[in-house]
């Protein structure tokens, strides 16, 4: 189960929404911290009236979605990401807005001027840049001397090391991309940046239907070990582990804030 650089792997994954869709789905049903991620993360973000903010990497742009409030603060919003298939996706999820513009952009070439933005955000993604160390320079030169870079990650004792331990019988092994992780950040973020702060979101699965999981599994097109396997005998396997008929699923996520 790994999420790979190689920039071919990411584009495909990433072509459309489809995939992406499949795994916000099961957090938006069986998350048992009811706040939400998204809403988490963005209640972080300190965004005051005039600043002008970059997001790489933006998605579906499901984060701005009824965010009127937010989004009028800001001077302007340019929400990037590297697949035109995401962003025709989030056109149609944002809405339209004078100040919000959409381009596609590689986080490790940002065409725009030094000292840009009053806030960058990367969320969930920079463990798929293959040179982190490039886009983080890359985020701190278009970013104000005074600004903040927001990036969300997942830890490394999260759903899929625990999707491999209940599936071994399979010869499953966690290879999640390890890249950058909650684990891992602080670190590589605190090369570029002089002040880095790690927040942890307590949160966790509670799935009641299994069809559910054994769709999220499969979203993963590099989970190539599992292409001769049937779906429903993942799913039999997978219920051996429910209790009550609810399948309880360890998640680890956070964010860092970085100035």
């Amino acid at each position: 189960m790994e999420r790979m650089n190689d920039a071919s792997v990411v584009k495909q994954q990433y072509a459309n929404a489809n995939n992406l869709n499949i795994r916000i789905s099961i957090h938006d049903k069986y998350s048992t911290n009811k706040q939400g991620f998204g809403n988490w993360i963005v209640s972080n973000y300190r965004i005051e009236q005039g600043f002008r903010v970059l997001e790489l990497g933006c998605g579906t742009g499901s984060m701005w979605q009824n965010r009127d409030a937010l989004i009028e603060k800001c001077s302007e919003l340019v929400l990037t990401d590297l697949s035109e298939g995401m962003l025709t996706t989030a056109k149609s999820s944002v809405g339209n807005y004078g100040n919000v513009t959409f381009q596609v952009v590689d986080i490790q070439d940002i065409p725009y001027e030094n000292e840009a933005f009053d806030i960058v955000i990367a969320n969930m993604m920079l463990y798929h840049v293959p040179d982190i160390g490039k886009a983080l320079s890359e985020v701190r030169r278009v970013l104000r001397k005074d600004g903040c870079f927001y990036c969300a990650t997942y830890g490394e004792h999260g759903i899929m090391n625990y999707l491999s331990k209940i599936l071994s019988v399979y010869s499953i092994q966690d290879k999640t991309n390890k890249a950058f992780t909650l684990q891992n950040g602080f670190e590589i973020l605190n090369k570029t940046f002089a002040h880095v702060e790690r927040l942890e979101y307590r949160d966790s699965l509670a799935v009641t239907d299994i069809d559910d999981m054994v769709a999220y599994i499969f979203s993963f097109a590099d989970i190539t070990s599992l292409d001769c396997v049937p779906k429903e005998e993942i799913k039999a396997e997978l219920i051996k582990h429910t209790l009550n008929g609810v399948l309880d699923v360890p998640k680890e996520y956070g964010m860092f804030i970085s100035s």
